[in-house]
């Protein structure tokens, strides 16, 4: 992936304490609004002097709320990018309360596609007419969160190494690392993310197999679980380090044939278990003939030709191999 992006963003910020400017503010208000005040008393009496006073004290007036625009809050794991008349200013990290440059303003285009979905989600709920359990929330929320994320996208039908079509789904657990990258290099690092997490599933789901071959020596999607998990965390992670992303654990939460092979892979599947079940009782029938006859011969029960031996294994076979109870006959005549 050749794409032209700084990766240079990575200024963080050392704001004043917000405590100490508001209150700085505060008490600026308060003595603008006692000048006025002492300077208008005054300049009735003809001190003309005070006039600088009042002027002072109607910019100190105007000047203080335009500087509590500064102030930020910030919660734990959250993160403010900040960008100055449209170059970036900085990012402001850590929780607490802080006195920035009022005129920086925060940047999260993720934020700005959610609340431009919510308004039209809310739009088009206002003409279908239809009733609803909830109001969508428009959210104006510049911070980068910095928690960690679980990201469910829809399950996808999805072509396996053999070309049998499959539904997968996955989970995948990530978290901001670097706000600006997020911010600057991708224009929504959500959906980006989401978009780069297809695309790997699919690449990574047609190089394996559904299930593993009879010879049990091939690596499957439902046998491999923990290398196709560790593979799709990989390439995944390759894809989104441009965004400053960090992928924490991918894992595949659903696995099915598609629907319009699932009943022919179903009895496939039946009749290798029956196969593999009757080989392991034919296994153990032999060994058990074999056994008998050894027997047999060495404590020299009794003397058997090759024929009889014949006979007495097809016996054995039959009602060893047999899938339901044997009825026993007997013989009381010679088989000659």
């Amino acid at each position: 992936m050749n794409v032209n992006v700084r990766n240079d963003y990575n200024k963080e910020l050392k704001p004043k304490n917000g405590m100490a400017m508001l209150l700085l503010l505060i008490l600026g208000e308060i003595v603008s609004i006692a000048g006025f005040v002492f300077g208008c008393i005054f300049v009735e009496r003809s001190m003309i002097a005070l006039i600088p006073l009042i002027i002072c004290a109607i910019i100190a007036f105007i000047v203080c709320p335009i500087l509590l625009c500064g102030l930020r809050t910030l919660r734990p794991n959250e993160a403010y990018v900040l960008t100055l008349f449209g170059e970036y200013y900085g990012t402001l990290y850590g929780p607490g309360f802080y006195f920035i440059n009022p005129f920086a303003s925060a940047i999260n285009p993720a934020s700005e596609n959610a609340l431009e979905k919510a308004a039209a989600a809310n739009a088009e709920a206002a003409l279908s007419g239809k009733a609803t359990t909830g109001t969508v929330q428009l959210s104006t929320n510049k911070r980068v969160s910095l928690k960690e994320i679980t990201l469910t996208n829809d399950k996808q039908k999805i072509n396996d190494q053999l070309g049998n079509p499959v539904i997968i789904g996955t989970v995948v657990i990530w978290h901001v690392t670097d706000p600006a990258k997020a911010v600057f290099n991708v224009d929504n690092y959500v959906e980006f993310l989401s978009t780069q997490c297809d695309a790997a599933l699919r690449n990574i789901a047609r190089e394996y197999p559904y299930d593993e071959s009879e010879e049990g020596d091939e690596k499957s999607l439902r046998g491999s679980s923990l290398e196709v998990a560790q593979r799709l965390k990989e390439e995944i992670q390759c894809r989104v380090e441009i965004a400053g992303i960090e992928v924490t654990e991918a894992r595949i939460t659903h696995l099915a044939y598609a629907p319009e092979i699932a009943a022919a892979m179903l009895q496939r599947q039946q009749a290798s278990a029956i196969i593999a079940a009757r080989k392991l009782i034919v296994d153990g029938a032999v060994g058990m003939v074999e056994m008998a006859l050894e027997r047999l011969e060495q404590d020299k029960v009794v003397d058997m030709d090759e024929e009889r031996k014949a006979q007495m294994v097809s016996n054995l076979l039959v009602v060893l191999c047999g899938s339901n109870d044997a009825q026993p006959i007997v013989n009381t005549g010679s088989i000659y």
